[in-house]
């Protein structure tokens, strides 16, 4: 369907070749952040000077043998049962833990019809790459200075299952927490975020 690994690392290769963009300054959120790190994994660094990875969804997510710590496999399938079920339904019941209790209104309206407006087979199909994906090698082969964001109420993507795990992967990298901040954090803390981002790139 074209949301596979691979597929999603090429469109972003695509992107920068295209442009001809050099010394970037790769960030990526949530999804996004098993995108750009295997990105750096299939076509390498040459191009990025540094790597941001905001509320990541890395390294790997699914319980296995060796990843003990992950999350169980019917505890994944029982939650894209309930999105096949009720989509909407899910959308509502996994809100408020997103947000701050602080967030407008309006910006979880947005979000919402956003989610929403994702057809139920591409949210799927997204949700079995982010659980998939192991990027335990990937990760501890980034050879480039990684800033990493999350907060500690993050219960989309957990601190300890994927921020922390990712910066003791990554030799060059740096781990910010944010307390008391959920997952959606270009929403809920930009202003810190574009500023510490900002700061990083300086550097």
């Amino acid at each position: 369907m074209g949301y596979d690994l691979d597929t999603l690392a090429d469109d972003v290769a695509a992107v920068i070749e295209q442009c001809d963009l050099r010394e970037v300054t790769l960030a990526a959120h949530s999804m996004g952040s098993i995108e750009a790190v295997h990105y750096l994994a299939r076509h390498g660094s040459q191009r990025i000077a540094k790597l941001v990875l905001v509320a990541p969804t890395t390294p790997f997510l699914i319980k296995t043998e060796d990843n003990p710590a992950g999350v169980p496999k019917a505890a994944i399938d029982a939650q894209n049962e309930a999105i096949a079920r009720d989509f909407p339904k899910w959308v509502a019941d996994n809100e408020a833990p997103f947000f701050t209790p602080g967030t407008p209104e309006a910006t979880r309206a947005w979000i919402r019809q956003m989610m929403l407006s994702v057809p139920l087979p591409v949210a799927l199909a997204c949700r079995t790459t982010i659980s998939s994906a192991d990027l335990r090698e990937a990760a501890a082969a980034i050879d480039r200075p990684t800033l990493i964001v999350q907060g500690d109420k993050d219960a989309s993507a957990p601190l300890a299952l994927t921020g922390t795990r990712t910066a003791a992967l990554i030799k060059s990298s740096k781990l910010n927490v944010y307390e008391g901040a959920p997952h959606a954090l270009p929403l809920t803390h930009g202003d810190r975020l574009l500023s510490d981002l900002l700061a990083f790139m300086q550097v």
